[in-house]
């Protein structure tokens, strides 16, 4: 599978984009917008991820990659 459609996969579950998923990161200090927040680790993520939205493992490394700056 694509990262693109970890991404796509991601938003058909949610109903939030990747950018949308960031922002809510960042607002809960979990990102900035250069990445993960000083002192966050993927860990913190992946457990909101899941717990709030039902996301499985890689689903979610998808978002903390995407937020780290992967695009593609």
């Amino acid at each position: 599978m694509s990262f693109q459609a970890y991404l796509d996969n991601v938003e058909t579950k949610t109903g939030k984009s990747a950018d949308e998923l960031k922002s809510i990161a960042i607002d809960k200090g979990l990102a900035d917008e250069s990445g993960l927040a000083p002192g966050i680790k993927a860990t913190a993520i992946v457990d909101w991820l899941k717990h709030d939205f039902d996301l499985g493992h890689g689903h979610a490394m998808s978002i903390v990659a995407y937020i780290k700056g992967k695009r593609n």
